[in-house]
């Protein structure tokens, strides 16, 4: 079974050890960061990131796009949705199918 993990405040990531995934709290960017690099060298296949920290760990995050594993997907922390994980699917659809076929009105 491929390994699962995701990095956040305590508060935001507490409820995802409960359904079997590895936690890891971490507030700041560059913490953040650094797991972000030792998860990927541990072979995690997915790592789910809170939004704030999807932000700070930008550049990170984009050194693995174009690799397979880890998949970086950003969730809302508790203070609600800001937007960036529709925005790096709509990105990602745009990427895949040339168009955006998700928001085109």
């Amino acid at each position: 079974m491929a390994k699962m993990g995701v990095i956040g405040d305590k508060d935001s990531v507490m409820l995802f050890k409960a359904v079997g995934l590895d936690v890891f709290f971490e507030t700041e960017g560059d913490k953040a960061n650094r797991r972000l690099h030792r998860l990927a060298r541990e072979g995690y296949a997915v790592v789910f990131v809170t939004e704030p920290l999807y932000e700070a760990c930008a550049e990170t995050i984009a050194e693995y796009a174009a690799e397979a594993y880890p998949a970086i997907i950003p969730i809302p922390d508790n203070q609600g949705v800001q937007g960036i994980g529709m925005q790096a699917l709509k990105q990602n659809v745009e990427k895949a199918v040339g168009v955006d076929i998700l928001f085109n009105n």
